[in-house]
């Protein structure tokens, strides 16, 4: 491929999408360059604090504790406030959260201030998602979805390396530094970010389409089918930083391998996420996302036949397409199944599955390790993507094009790509 044709490519996966598509793609990547307490909270608590494994992993398990709790109810305040109000309260809350958390020392404090962050953390994600669908067209959701999952990957990529020089010389600098992150966040959505919730709704529109409740959220059946594969799923990839860890470990690899491993999942991500998406984003959905459960189940299940460096970064390989892949496809299905004065409380909902992946795997993966050995939770993962896989051809047969959402923005004309 020609520079020519390689800059026609990347100009093309870029071009089209809403000015404020963009504030709120630099907005994520940033606080996702402050990921500090997420990669970091054990060794502080074991390394620097003293505590015991199981204290770590039960304050780790608490983290995602509150964003079970958050995500219901920020969603709810996603449709009642609006998008931009509750983006604000939440990146507010989790910066004065964490500079709060470099502080306590009480090991119940240190519990507590913990599952605050994790709500305060995870309310922003159903409305970043529900303004994402506000702004972009229908035709262009898969790539804006892919793009911001590119972000978020390239962002923890970075943190990652960053952050780990940060932890050697003041596990308190790192803190204040996603602190400051987090808070510049807000100020990018405060200065540049308008609201996009929907509004002006006619009054034989309201006849005809109530109100939406959490009730009729949990009541959508194909829905919130999607939110029980989403949970599946996210428990198989979840694996790559909670199982895989812990088996290379008793296999006798170094932290050092697993880190060379595991790095492979993001350099993958950043380098294949948009020409991956470009190849997939106008292919059948349910062909796509039966294919991710297919790859992530095998991927991990493959995990149980290897014995050294080359054959794990393999198996990564094969389980991270499957990530690449369902992402930004299952969340445009997502947005597609939610209607359109709706969308903070179904994205609320979808988010509940993330969050109680991050409560649920690791103890789902530290009991069938220790009572069953690591070679039974690489057959589940491969079991769990079977089924992943079947109940996603199950519930998108004759899936209705549903048209519920035009943009409220129109593209950037000076971001469109020039004529060869």
């Amino acid at each position: 491929m020609s520079i020519a044709s390689m800059r026609r490519t990347a100009c093309e996966s870029v071009s089209g999408l809403p000015r404020a598509f963009w504030w709120l793609w630099t907005s994520t990547l940033v606080n996702r360059l402050g990921a500090f307490v997420a990669t970091f909270m054990a060794l502080y608590l074991t390394l620097d604090q003293g505590y015991s494994a199981s204290y770590a992993g039960f304050v780790v398990a608490l983290n995602g504790l509150g964003g079970v709790v958050s995500s219901l109810g920020a969603g709810v305040m996603t449709d009642r406030l609006g998008r931009r109000p509750t983006l604000l309260i939440a990146q507010s809350s989790t910066a004065v959260s964490v500079a709060v958390l470099g502080f306590v020392q009480n090991p119940v404090v240190i519990a507590a201030v913990v599952f605050v962050v994790g709500m305060a953390s995870s309310a922003s994600r159903p409305a970043v998602q529900a303004m994402m669908a506000d702004i972009v067209r229908p035709e262009d959701r898969v790539r804006a979805f892919a793009l911001n999952f590119w972000a978020v990957n390239l962002g923890f990529a970075l943190s990652s390396m960053g952050a780990g020089l940060v932890a050697e010389y003041s596990y308190l600098a790192g803190f204040l530094a996603e602190a400051g992150m987090t808070l510049l966040c807000a100020v990018l959505v405060f200065l540049k970010l308008p609201e996009s919730k929907p509004v002006g709704r006619r009054p034989e529109d309201v006849a005809a389409k109530p109100d939406v409740g959490l009730g009729t959220v949990l009541r959508d059946g194909r829905f919130m089918g999607v939110v029980g594969l989403s949970f599946l799923i996210s428990l198989i990839f979840a694996q790559g930083s909670v199982g895989l860890p812990v088996a290379m470990g008793q296999s006798g690899f170094s932290p050092g391998d697993y880190g060379l491993v595991i790095a492979v999942n993001g350099f993958l991500i950043v380098t294949l996420q948009i020409p991956v998406t470009r190849f997939i984003e106008h292919r059948d959905p349910q062909r796509l996302l039966i294919i991710s459960g297919t790859l992530a189940g095998y991927g991990f299940g493959l995990t149980a036949f290897a014995g050294s460096i080359g054959i794990y970064a393999l198996t990564v390989c094969i389980w991270t397409l499957a990530e690449i892949i369902n992402a930004p496809t299952q969340m445009s299905l997502v947005v597609q199944l939610s209607p359109l004065h709706g969308r903070g409380r179904y994205q609320g909902v979808y988010t509940l599955s993330w969050s109680a992946t991050a409560l649920a795997a690791p103890l789902i993966a530290g009991a069938t390790i220790d009572r069953y050995g690591a070679n039974w939770l690489w057959g589940i993962c491969a079991v769990l993507g079977t089924i992943t896989a079947f109940g996603y051809w199950a519930l998108m047969r004759n899936l209705p094009t549903l048209g519920n959402a035009a943009s409220s923005e129109e593209p950037d004309e000076h971001a469109m790509c020039p004529p060869q």
